[in-house]
């Protein structure tokens, strides 16, 4: 089989890729599935009934891989606009869910930002808490303009980051975590509302094996509900029976089409590694495939690298060898 079969079969294994994700995120922004991480995790709707989370507090359609994350200097727009945007250095990078719930208790409608992000990998090369924070921030400071101006920063909403972490060291697995700004008097007792400076929070769920025993209620939701070994039906009788989770049309077509690409996925991955292995070197396949990705399906040269899973301090050496082989032909 000739390299270009290879190669065309790896793209079609990275929009599968591509088509699961969008399915993971869509799946995990459907409001019955929110309302569950929100009552777990958000301490405003604890004594809240999953199904008011749902139908009162949850306000609007959460926006799925809209809202950019850092567009160069330019706030996004929070509601009802389309605010894609380029960052010179990363390209767009979105938030995969956000929304805004409203606080219950509250005579005047104050509402709180939440993001979700769906992780696939622990390890990217930074702690992914920091980067949480970092998200959190920038949904505080991109509030300036949007929710209040000038001087009026008792308007701030407060900002929750909440990772699901679906592959994480055996350590962490079936764990949550929460990071969030505390006082602490030093010296002397100061009295000041907690609304004044709890203003975000990052939350790790760190899924584990979801038939384990003792593992934690929403974290083995979380673990069938993303499963990409566990059978449809099984999926369809936990989420029913356990969670009480409506089989909608749409929790279904995304349940489906995520058993489905994930077996595409791992069916073509072990295809193409043996075809790989059988043609050439690694070096020399990841070579041709790059420029395959770049000049046929019109990537850009991260993404190729990122597909091609290309440590970070290689890429130069790589890049370099790309360029070679590229002048030779």
């Amino acid at each position: 089989m000739d390299i270009e079969t290879t190669t065309a079969q790896a793209i079609r294994s990275a929009d599968d890729k591509a088509r699961y994700d969008a399915a993971c995120k869509r799946l995990l922004s459907e409001k019955s599935i929110l309302a569950r991480i929100m009552r777990r995790c958000v301490p405003e709707y604890l004594n809240c009934s999953v199904e008011d989370i749902e139908t009162r507090y949850i306000e609007g359609t959460p926006q799925v891989g809209e809202v950019p994350v850092f567009p160069d200097g330019q706030s996004p727009i929070i509601r009802g606009q389309d605010t894609s945007d380029k960052s010179v250095s990363e390209g767009t990078v979105t938030y995969d869910i956000r929304f805004q719930a409203l606080i219950p208790g509250t005579d005047d409608r104050l509402s709180l930002i939440i993001n979700i992000e769906a992780q696939n990998k622990y390890n990217p090369g930074y702690p992914l808490t920091m980067r949480g924070i970092y998200y959190c921030a920038r949904m505080i400071s991109s509030q300036y303009g949007q929710e209040f101006v000038e001087s009026h920063y008792e308007r701030l909403k407060k900002v929750y980051s909440i990772w699901i972490c679906m592959d994480p060291p055996k350590e962490k697995a079936n764990t949550i975590t929460q990071y969030a700004i505390q006082k602490r008097d030093v010296f002397g007792r100061t009295v000041e509302p907690v609304e004044h400076y709890d203003l975000l929070t990052v939350i790790m769920l760190n899924i584990g094996d979801p038939e384990e025993p003792g593992t934690d209620k929403l974290l083995r939701m979380l673990g069938v509900l993303l499963s990409g070994k566990m059978k449809e039906n099984e999926k369809r009788d936990i989420l029913t029976n356990e969670y009480n989770i409506p089989m909608t049309r749409e929790v279904e077509k995304e349940v489906t089409a995520m058993c489905n690409l994930s077996q595409g996925i791992e069916d073509r991955g072990i295809q193409i590694g043996v075809k790989r292995g059988i043609q050439k070197g690694r070096q020399e396949t990841h070579i041709d495939l790059y420029w395959s990705m770049l000049n046929e399906h019109h990537w850009t040269s991260k993404e190729a690298l990122d597909f091609l899973k290309i440590p970070a301090d290689e890429r130069e050496s790589f890049l370099k060898e790309a360029q070679k082989a590229n002048s030779a032909q």
